[in-house]
């Protein structure tokens, strides 16, 4: 027998374990070992059931991604196997069990579903989550699953891709049986009081009738709208779902693999594929590998207890290490902690956690207006807004509590990690951890190398980040990083745009039509325009001596800070969604006049253009300097850090579909002085992909 599968029997029972470590995936070559596997229990005469489980941590996670990803750019056939597989599997003679731990997700739970009987351990989970990947079920799963759970769930799992645990699929009739202890042993019982072989494909109570089915199919579009806003896939999802209610199963198989193949080989999928793999590739750091010191980090020091700070505590708590939570004054305090709690309750009452979870959680933060305790830590974390002599202030203090060894990070967002390490005796344990707001939602994470960071230290706060439940990105230390450097040339963009004579609210229409989760401007105004104002006193952005805006600094200068003063770019009522102010379009038509620019109308292209070139140029800038390792890497910070739509993904992927000979046309038509890399990547006929692997120098 192959190695993917193991077959054993005990007694009458046979037992075919899939072994294709580390998750089980349907890579080539295991649909036709568990064919081989099935055809010799079916042959065997003492064999009256089989049971089909996974060896490892889990049955089957799914299809093989990297073989997925070869299909879609054309660099490996469509892979055979599938259907056959699934035919053999329901038409089996004798019952056939699927035993799942772990996860049985895609072709996972397509395989499970072709399987007579399915059950499970209570912490497994199972699901259809192809739609992050920009594809569909493509192996008979929206023709099956809706003729288990009915029309609604299958939307619902297809469509939003959130696994459901075993106690819900029991209760929507996805598996018959959730077992407690041992796994195969209650699999194997039950396969041998199985009773007659059921065939998926031929149940249809479950599917209901066409005036039944008319709102949940609509239900569905408005939640593909709603939850995967611009994306194809979903859309495939529901034509497919509907066929399983219209047409004989054959038949709505065949309609399910013409929309997967059309998914498949579309940009979409492309780019969510790109964006999954560049995840992970961003967690391999040149000089760091498994025999690279790891300091443990058991407890945890932060210093402001503001926004940040307090967003920062929750990852910390909800990773279930203890910290003190530090402030100068008892109102910041006591602010501070009530926001926490606030936020708690908020995913108490969405069902999140319990009472008690939450009591936990609360208890693992410690609130104090001293040091001690500092001396004890094994990282202390520095969150206190953008001032460089402030940050100095603490770190030398920091430097003075903290026991030899422990990590000194800070929260900073621009400033320079080396300029504050230098108040330390120990710079190697000064690094830069960036998080975003709020902390406890967003998933990246900056980590910003100094020049003396030490590897420890930088494998440190890798590993940390993977605890908190983080997407980290090594970066280099430059004014702004890789997000921010990149944040502010497309800011200052918008609003040259708007200076030239388009209007705020046209300019964050584009940019939303185009999948940004916000316009520039209602992020400015999200954010703070004080903030943005600070940052500028702290730094000089953009070029010097060439064009600068002109209206954010008079924002500021009357009070309008943005969301939290109700009056920004935008006005804000209780609900807090942005109104159209013509006091702030006369303020930019004034502004435009008294530095001579004569306004025009400006077309929707030109403004999603100049805006995201403005990002793939300084990127190229990044990259070619060495700021940043990899060109996925700052497809990971927008895509995870910035709201840029996961299914372009990423900046430097986007000017990679569009042609970097297009993009520099555009940049040099703009009368911008273009990046030498896009320069030189254009002129060779490569790709950001092909010419950017990895940075030009190791910073």
């Amino acid at each position: 027998m192959s190695t993917f599968i193991h077959y054993s029997r005990q007694d009458d029972v046979a037992v075919l374990t899939i072994d294709n470590p580390p998750v089980n995936a349907m890579s080539p070559g295991v649909p036709e070992a568990l064919e081989a596997a099935l055809d010799q229990a079916a042959d065997d005469p003492v064999v009256r059931a089989i049971v089909v489980i996974g060896a490892g941590r889990t049955f089957i996670a799914g299809a093989d991604i990297g073989v997925l990803e070869d299909m879609a750019w054309g660099r490996r056939p469509p892979m055979e196997g599938w259907h056959g597989l699934l035919a053999k599997l329901e038409a089996s003679p004798k019952p056939l069990v699927m035993a799942i731990h772990g996860s049985a997700l895609g072709g996972g739970l397509e395989v499970a579903m072709a399987g007579h009987y399915r059950v499970a351990v209570a912490t497994a989970q199972l699901g259809q989550p192809e739609v992050e990947l920009g594809i569909m079920p493509g192996a008979e799963g929206t023709q099956r699953l809706p003729r288990l759970v009915g029309v609604e769930k299958a939307l619902e799992m297809c469509i939003a891709g959130k696994p459901v645990k075993a106690a819900e699929a029991l209760s929507a009739g996805l598996i018959d049986a959730v077992m407690e202890g041992d796994l195969l042993a209650g699999a194997v019982a039950f396969a041998r009081n199985a009773g007659a072989c059921r065939k998926t494909s031929e149940r249809a109570d479950r599917l209901g009738n066409p005036e039944a089915n008319a709102p949940l199919f609509a239900a569905g579009l408005q939640l593909a709208a709603k939850v995967r806003r611009n994306q194809e896939a979903p859309l495939r999802v529901v034509q497919a779902i509907e066929a399983a209610t219209t047409l004989p199963f054959e038949e709505g198989c065949r309609l399910e693999r013409e929309l997967f193949r059309a998914c498949l080989v579309s940009d979409q999928a492309k780019a969510l594929m790109h964006v999954f793999f560049a995840e992970r590739m961003a967690s391999k750091v040149p000089g760091v590998d498994k025999n690279t010191t790891v300091y443990p980090v058991a407890r945890a020091g932060i210093v402001g207890a503001g926004t940040m700070g307090g967003g920062i505590a929750m990852c910390f708590a909800n990773a279930g290490i203890p910290v003190l939570l530090k402030e100068t004054t008892a109102a910041a305090l006591d602010a501070g902690m009530a926001r926490i709690r606030q936020n708690y309750e908020n995913s108490r009452k969405r069902g999140r956690f319990t009472a008690e979870e939450v009591e936990r959680r609360l208890a693992l933060i410690h609130p104090q207006l001293d040091w001690s305790g500092f001396d004890a830590v094994d990282l202390t974390l520095e969150a206190v807004f953008e001032s460089m002599s402030l940050k100095k202030q603490i770190f030398a203090e920091l430097d003075r509590v903290a026991r030899p060894g422990c990590v000194l990070a800070t929260n900073t967002s621009t400033l320079s990690i080396d300029e504050i390490a230098a108040v330390t005796a120990r710079p190697e344990f000064v690094i830069g951890m960036h998080f975003f707001s709020p902390a406890n939602v967003m998933r990246l994470l900056e980590v910003v190398r100094g020049s003396a960071t030490s590897l420890a230290v930088i494998a440190t706060a890798m590993a940390l980040a993977k605890q908190l439940r983080k997407v980290a990105v090594l970066v280099g230390n430059c004014p702004g990083f890789v997000g921010n450097r990149m944040f502010f040339p497309y800011m200052y963009e918008g609003q040259f745009l708007a200076e030239d004579g388009a209007t705020p609210q046209q300019v964050d229409r584009v940019l939303t039509n185009f999948g940004m989760a916000m316009g520039i401007f209602a992020v400015d105004d999200l954010a703070g325009i004080d903030v943005g104002w600070r940052v500028r006193q702290e730094l000089t952005l953009g070029d010097p001596g060439g064009r600068q805006p002109r209206v954010a600094d008079r924002l500021y200068a009357m009070g309008r800070y943005g969301q939290k003063t109700g009056k920004g770019w935008y006005l804000y009522g209780e609900d807090r969604k942005p109104v159209a102010d013509p006091e702030v379009v006369a303020l930019i038509e004034a502004a435009s006049a008294e530095a001579g620019i004569a306004r025009r109308s400006i077309g929707d292209q030109e403004i999603l253009e100049r805006s995201v070139y403005a990002l793939v140029n300084e990127g190229a800038r990044i990259l070619e300097e060495g700021f940043a390792q990899r060109a996925s890497d700052i497809d990971v910070v927008y895509v995870n850090g910035y709201g840029f739509p996961s299914w372009r993904g990423g900046p430097m992927f986007y000017a990679d579909t569009v042609g970097l000979d297009k993009v520099l046309a555009a940049v040099e038509g703009f009368g911008w002085k273009p990046a030498p890399l896009l320069q030189r990547l254009a002129a060779e006929g490569k790709t950001f992909r092909e010419g950017c692997a990895t940075g030009s120098r190791d910073r």
